[in-house]
């Protein structure tokens, strides 16, 4: 392992418990466990999965030029972002959007959590804090704001899966008060100056921490932010707490499996180096009602308005469990067999499977009976001309050449939306 690599504070643990480790972000990371990956993959889907994310960054963005410096470089409408009225974004809730170059290229993408009236949390991909700690100073001209790098500063584990909140129910101190209401981008707790957290949300043995009710998944579930001293001892208390609930520690390889099949992209592979639009993600865009412009003026807004030789980003599902090396590079052809792009991403949802047609998951309330799902191949193709659902389209690597269909969604009956009574009854 180089020297440059960092170790999260849970390191030792993933390597004691037999972790899979590599290289992600400049940290060394679990992929996997002993379990494997697919086990990991479905018990997020069916019971839950705990992810150590503290190699994540975070900013923390305070000052009375807060609000006008976000709504410049975050590509969000903040001030109307929330729920189906299109509310402006207000103290316990976050919204998902990126980061742009002036030329319409990703820089990050990002969740935006406002803590306070001009207190605002943005966290961002792993080596990212210092990137766009720099992109929003230079942008911030004669703005009133103090920008602050949290980068290593911060513990972060994620629970996902359907248990979440009954296990999170078994290691808070006052858990019918926190979870209580807590709707989807929502959280409660806070983070102050010098990152301590509040006393708002606590876990029992007294450790304060931000409970935020997102995830990168697709599944029900939450991200929790800590102090760093704590992690180690919080990880412990949860993964004990939750076993009766079948909760197990997961790695990367999980994680991109389930956040594809959930049709949510990774940054810098499947958004990057290319403008920021004709993908499936424009709710990270302030798109006017007739998807012609946009609500508010943003860096690099221009741009996405005027591509000269635009592509295409659409997700594909295969029609078995085999997949394609984006290493290799692996591209995309027509029924003709002509180049028309590149993969992406290729991985395999091991919890979905085909039936008459129809892609069911292991999840789905109506799947048929005695249905194992024997996982399909999915990901992300960019193109040079408009596809549509339901298209042939066939990826090839060094390999095999494998057949594909363009969709609009990968696994079924998600449950990141469903309500907290529901997931907790």
């Amino acid at each position: 392992m180089p020297e440059k690599t960092k170790k999260t504070l849970l390191h030792s643990w993933h390597t004691a418990c037999g972790a899979n480790m590599a290289d992600f972000g400049g940290y060394h990371m679990p992929l996997w466990y002993p379990a494997g990956v697919k086990k990991e993959h479905l018990s997020v889907l069916t019971n839950a999965g705990i992810f150590d994310t503290s190699h994540m960054a975070a900013i923390r963005i305070e000052g009375p030029g807060a609000f006008d410096l976000l709504q410049l470089c975050f590509t969000k409408n903040l001030a109307a972002c929330v729920g189906k009225k299109q509310s402006p974004l207000k103290p316990g809730k976050c919204a998902y959007g990126v980061f742009l170059k002036d030329n319409g290229e990703v820089i990050d993408d990002a969740i935006v959590y406002q803590l306070s009236g001009k207190l605002y949390m943005v966290v961002v991909n792993a080596g990212m804090g210092g990137r766009v700690t720099e992109h929003l100073k230079v942008r911030s001209g004669p703005r009133r704001v103090e920008l602050t790098d949290l980068t290593d500063r911060l513990g972060k584990m994620d629970i996902q899966g359907p248990a979440a909140a009954k296990i999170l129910g078994k290691v808070l101190a006052n858990p019918e008060k926190t979870l209580q209401g807590m709707s989807y981008f929502s959280f409660k707790g806070e983070v102050g100056k010098t990152t301590v957290f509040g006393s708002q949300v606590r876990l029992v043995d007294g450790i304060p921490l931000l409970l935020s009710r997102t995830g990168y998944t697709g599944e029900f579930g939450f991200e929790i932010f800590m102090a760093p001293e704590h992690i180690v001892k919080a990880w412990e208390l949860i993964i004990q707490s939750g076993r009766d609930f079948g909760l197990i520690p997961c790695g990367l390889a999980a994680r991109d499996s389930l956040r594809t099949g959930a049709v949510l992209p990774l940054s810098h592979q499947d958004i990057g180096s290319w403008p920021f639009v004709n993908h499936p993600w424009p709710f990270a865009l302030p798109l006017n009602p007739e998807g012609t412009g946009f609500t508010k003026k943003f860096i690099g807004d221009e741009a996405l308005l005027n591509i000269k030789e635009p592509t295409y980003t659409y997700p594909f599902v295969g029609y078995d469990l085999r997949k394609v090396s984006v290493c290799a590079p692996a591209v995309v052809l027509d029924p003709e067999g002509m180049k028309i792009g590149d993969v992406l991403t290729c991985v395999t949802d091991m919890g979905i499977g085909r039936h008459n047609d129809r892609i069911f998951s292991i999840a789905s309330p109506d799947k048929p009976e005695n249905f194992h799902p024997g996982g399909l191949s999915c990901g992300f193709v960019k193109v040079k001309s408009k596809l549509f659902p339901g298209q042939i389209v066939y990826l090839r690597d060094t390999i095999r050449k494998i057949k594909a269909i363009i969709v609009e969604d990968i696994r079924p009956d998600r449950t990141a939306r469903r309500s907290i009574n529901e997931m907790m009854a």
